[in-house]
C-alpha cells in the first residue's frame, strides 16, 4: 500500500510538474509574442517620429521662406509708400507737360504758357 501511495503520490508530482511546464512555456510563449507585438509599435512610432521629425523641419523651412518673402515685400511697401507723394508729384508734372506738348502741338501759343506757368 505504501509503494502504491508513493508511486501515485509520484505521478501526482509529476503530473503537477507537467503541468507547471506547460503553463511556464505557454506563459513563456504569450509574453514573446507580447515582446514581438511591442517591439513592431515601437518600431512603427519611431518611424512615425523620425517622419514627423521630417516634416517638421520641411515646415519650419518654408515658415522661414516665408518670413524673408514677407520682409522682402514689406521693404518693398515701404519703398513705394515713401516715395508716394515723390511719384505722385512727378507723374502729376509730366501730366502737365504733356498737356502744354499737346497744347502746342495743337497750335496754341507758347508765350500763353509762359505767362500762366
Amino acid at each position: 500500500a505504501m509503494e502504491a501511495e508513493a508511486i501515485r503520490s509520484e505521478e501526482d508530482a509529476q503530473k503537477a510538474y507537467e503541468d507547471f511546464v506547460k503553463d511556464t512555456n505557454a506563459s513563456i510563449e504569450a509574453k514573446s509574442k507580447d515582446i514581438v507585438e511591442k517591439s513592431e509599435q515601437r518600431a512603427k512610432a519611431e518611424e512615425e517620429l523620425v517622419e514627423t521629425k521630417e516634416s517638421k523641419e520641411a515646415v519650419m523651412l518654408e515658415l522661414e521662406q516665408l518670413s524673408n518673402y514677407n520682409a522682402q515685400l514689406h521693404q518693398s511697401c515701404d519703398f513705394v509708400l515713401k516715395n508716394f507723394d515723390l511719384r505722385q508729384t512727378a507723374r502729376d508734372e509730366e501730366v502737365e507737360a504733356l498737356k502744354q506738348a499737346k497744347a502746342i502741338l495743337s497750335g496754341a501759343k507758347f508765350e500763353e504758357f509762359l505767362q500762366s506757368a
